[in-house]
């Protein structure tokens, strides 16, 4: 399940480059409404309600918290890229890794293996390589250091979402979560949309298809995936996963529209993923042994 989400992942940034004729941030909340719409029969079939959610002891509030957090964190991450560079943002968006195991260690006091601790570090550390070989356009931002704020603002947003969701899930069906976590998320990004634009935003045919796909594939399937394993899986261990995202991608970007990437960058997605089995090494070793 997690292979599938991921995959879908990698293709998010290729169904963008579709959408150049829609403003980002409506794109996300096409995404989130549409994840919410594909998923209202399935979430009716499971009789699903605050009274259920209440007496499995999962609290509706940190149901809406999620999904505000969501909402936020695709609205701060998409708004962080009119103002800095993509390689800015992308580094400083992906150090909730960094963020997580520290928050674990200290607020939860769980304990992590040495080669936990070491894969995260060497993942991150591939992330910000990709992201120096990617700075080339970084000087044409006069706000640079406020799209960085954001960025890294929706990093921090990113690591409350998956804390929360890993409380909730342990007490929840994973259609009861993400169907009310969608819903909110959505709710967000619809009313930030229509601030950030002054009103209802435009929407092209080819823009609601690409948010129908962004909705299946990396909303759904994508972090429907990592909803369903946060449950089993430390938020820690998932989030090195999503900085694969960068990999599969640049693989999708190179059958689709033939961009070969730089070896400095090449080198970065071999340090990436050396990271991210390094950091899973010692879990998939014990299922293994099982």
């Amino acid at each position: 399940m997690l292979i599938a989400g991921l995959l879908t992942f990698g293709f998010a940034p290729i169904l963008v480059r579709y959408a150049t004729d829609v403003q980002p941030l409506t794109l996300a909340a096409l995404r989130t409404f549409f994840a919410v719409l594909f998923l209202i029969p399935f979430w009716l079939a499971k009789r699903s309600s605050y009274q259920k959610l209440r007496s499995d002891g999962a609290k509706p509030i940190l149901m809406i918290a999620a999904g505000i957090c969501l909402g936020l964190h695709f609205t701060l991450w998409i708004g962080s890229l009119h103002y800095t560079s993509v390689a800015s943002a992308s580094v400083l968006v992906t150090i909730h890794p960094v963020m997580l195991i520290v928050a674990e260690s200290l607020l939860f006091k769980k304990k992590f293996n040495g080669l936990v601790w070491i894969g995260v570090f060497i993942a991150f550390s591939g992330s910000v390589l990709l992201g120096i070989s990617d700075n080339t356009y970084a000087g044409q931002f006069p706000n640079a250091l406020f799209g960085n704020a954001l960025a890294f603002s929706a990093a921090v947003i990113f690591v409350i979402y998956f804390l929360i969701g890993r409380s909730i899930r342990q007490k929840t069906e994973w259609i009861d979560y993400v169907f009310n976590v969608y819903l909110y998320g959505a709710i967000t990004c619809i009313i930030l949309t229509i601030i950030w634009v002054g009103g209802v935003p435009y929407m092209s045919a080819s823009a609601i298809w690409i948010g129908i796909a962004l909705a299946i594939g990396p909303t759904i399937i994508g972090h429907g995936s990592m909803n369903y394993a946060v449950k089993y899986v430390t938020p820690t261990l998932l989030s090195t996963l999503i900085l694969t995202e960068a990999v599969f991608a640049a693989i999708a970007a190179y059958f689709i529209f033939n961009e070969v990437p730089s070896n400095f960058s090449m080198i970065a997605m071999v340090v990436i993923m050396l990271g991210v089995t390094i950091s899973w090494s010692r879990r998939l070793v014990r299922r293994r042994n099982e």
